[in-house]
């Protein structure tokens, strides 16, 4: 072999390796997240789970790449960890897909359905409409398509670089020795584990011992203890991600570990004890790409077939494994913000939305306990009102982190436009539950120096405090529901506060210059009332921002003068009747004239 067949071999293992990532990643974008959610929510009963788990790696290509997710989905607490175990069986099966694929390289026949079935034939057709799909089509699940094709084409060129090369191999007497040593169960067992661990794939793996086969020397007895050995070495990518995740997390990776151990320990003794009184003949022949791939299949099959009973056994050892500590973990509500996701754009914008959706609630109930207090103050109601502030910061904090490192993955289009929202909405949610503490600090303040609003007062403010509310909560809804008909609904009203905001603020100076009101008073009303307006104001952004991004527009001050024009007869109606709804005492009359 020379030195530039080593080099077309090399150079043909870096475009499988590419060809399978690329393929992969193009997998998990077209399906947006919609994978994860499947193995989510329908893992309840075990032998779904299975099959689910077999599903889903059969489509994105990866056991490990499953196995990972499972584990984030165990250390966010979205699944048990007996859910868990069934999904990882399935993953184990579904793997095998890739090696079938591969095996297509080796079909032999002369009529014209057998040279279309294989890849040689195929790839080049696939990799022309990929090219074509990425090039001319504007709409992202044909561009995503045309990675998937490209990332296969690229692959089976590898494959096919990777078996022309090592060709030559067949008449090298060291290679032959080295093969020979291999067929021995636990030297060839441990080059599967290493080699596997290595490059973290076992279909990658898979693919190699089946571009091997290509020279003619390598022997089932050679090739059977390499496979067994890549079922274990995969398992270090699922045991790398549980570093510093919580016990149930570690323990879905010793689940992993365990099942691949006991299942491939159980068909080596098994299989070479029955070897020794009745040797299988078959053993010395030459290992083909389907033979490989009918071995790798049928391992995995029969270790789930053995184990799937065992299963509650498994979860008992990966508890004796990883044992329960005094110490009590914490319960951490930022979990979902799992980094394992990151891998996965869709599922991850998912999670953030989900986790931005009860930072939401937090600032509207934030916003409801402070505005208590103004009326009637309470200080452990203050307490309350202070933490619920500082729990909303830390949302913030969290979220922006996470949010910004899932923009450097890429995103589809629906899932770029989520991520412009809740970067934009985070900040939003924050300011209100900062202008909530402002109006609590001012409620202290009057009880603090035994001050008190004026009837008149108190009976606008609750106007103005029902009116706040209102879009608070609608915002929260719009947020929470992707309401866009309800998002129309936030700008009429935010109009009518700040109409609303003016009239208060009129009011006061009339009392104060008959001496019904003190100065300092008006200092503590116009901070509330400020407050008050601003939280609108916000509100208003997050509608405006949820409402710009659908309809594709960026300049927020254009859309608003456009909604805002004084030829749009609809949002002055609009306007007009939040102004009747939360009229101020007396001054119905005056706006409807």
């Amino acid at each position: 072999m020379s030195f530039f067949d080593i080099l077309a071999m090399v150079g043909g293992l870096a475009l499988f390796l590419y060809g399978m990532n690329t393929m992969g990643d193009g997998l998990a974008k077209l399906s947006g997240g919609k994978l994860e959610k499947i193995l989510e929510k329908l893992t309840a009963k075990r032998i779904m789970a299975v099959l689910l788990g077999a599903g889903v790696t059969a489509v994105i290509q990866s056991s490990s790449a499953t196995t990972v997710m499972v584990v984030g989905f165990v250390n966010s607490g979205i699944m048990k960890l007996n859910q868990a175990i069934g999904i990882i069986m399935g993953a184990n099966i579904g793997t095998t897909i890739t090696s079938w694929i591969l095996s297509l390289t080796g079909l032999e026949g002369e009529s014209f359905l057998i040279k279309m079935l294989k890849p040689s034939s195929f790839t080049p057709i696939l990799a022309i409409i990929g090219v074509a799909f990425l090039i001319f089509s504007k709409k992202e699940k044909k561009k995503d398509l045309g990675t998937i094709f490209l990332g296969f084409a690229v692959l089976m060129f590898g494959m096919e670089a990777m078996s022309d090369a090592v060709g030559g191999l067949q008449e090298v007497e060291g290679f032959r020795n080295i093969l020979l040593m291999f067929s021995n169960p636990i030297l060839g067992m441990l080059a599967g584990t290493i080699l596997t661990a290595i490059i973290q794939s076992s279909s990658a793996s898979v693919g190699i011992l089946q571009a091997l086969c290509a020279t003619g020397a390598v022997t089932y007895g050679t090739a059977l203890p390499i496979i067994m050995g890549q079922n274990i070495g995969t398992c270090i990518t699922a045991v790398l991600s549980s570093i510093g995740t919580s016990k149930n997390a570690k323990r879905a990776a010793a689940v992993h570990l365990s099942f691949n151990v006991i299942g491939t320990s159980l068909f080596m003794i098994v299989f070479y004890t029955i070897n020794a009184f009745f040797p299988f003949d078959f053993l010395g022949d030459a290992a083909g790409e389907m033979g490989i791939a009918i071995i790798h299949t049928a391992f995995n099959v029969m270790a789930t077939l053995a184990l799937f009973p065992f299963a509650n056994l498994l979860e008992k050892l990966a508890c004796h494994i990883i044992p329960d500590s005094k110490e009590v973990e914490v319960d951490n509500e930022f979990k979902l913000l799992d980094e394992r996701f990151l891998e996965k754009p869709g599922y991850a914008i998912a999670q953030a939305t989900s986790v931005t959706e009860k930072m939401a609630q937090l600032s509207r109930e934030t916003l409801l306990k402070a505005s208590e207090l103004v009326f009637k103050y309470d200080e452990n109601t203050f307490k309350e009102v202070c933490e619920l502030e500082d729990k909303v910061d830390q949302y913030e904090d969290k979220l922006g982190t996470y949010l910004v490192k899932l923009s450097n993955h890429y995103l589809n289009h629906k899932d770029s436009q989520t991520l412009s929202v809740l970067l934009h909405s985070i900040g939003d949610f924050e300011r209100i539950s900062d202008h909530a503490v402002n109006i609590a600090h001012s409620a202290k303040e009057m009880y603090e120096k035994e001050l008190r609003f004026s009837d008149k007062a108190i009976e606008e403010l609750t106007v103005f405090r029902n009116a706040v509310d209102d879009i608070m909560s609608t915002t929260v809804e719009v947020f929470t529901e992707h309401d866009l008909e309800k998002a129309k609904k936030v700008e009429p009203l935010e109009e009518a506060i700040d109409y609303i905001n003016g009239e208060i603020k009129k009011r006061h100076i009339k009392r104060l210059r008959k001496g019904k009101c003190t100065i300092e008073l008006g200092f503590i009303l116009s901070d509330i009332t400020t407050s008050f307006e601003r939280i609108s104001d916000h509100c208003s952004n997050i509608a405006v921002c949820i409402l710009q991004i659908h309809e594709n527009v960026f300049d927020t001050h254009e859309y608003l003068d456009v909604v805002k024009a004084k030829d749009n007869v609809a949002f002055a109606q609009e306007v007009k009747q939040y102004q009747l709804l939360y009229a101020l005492p007396g001054k119905k009359s005056e706006v409807e004239e």
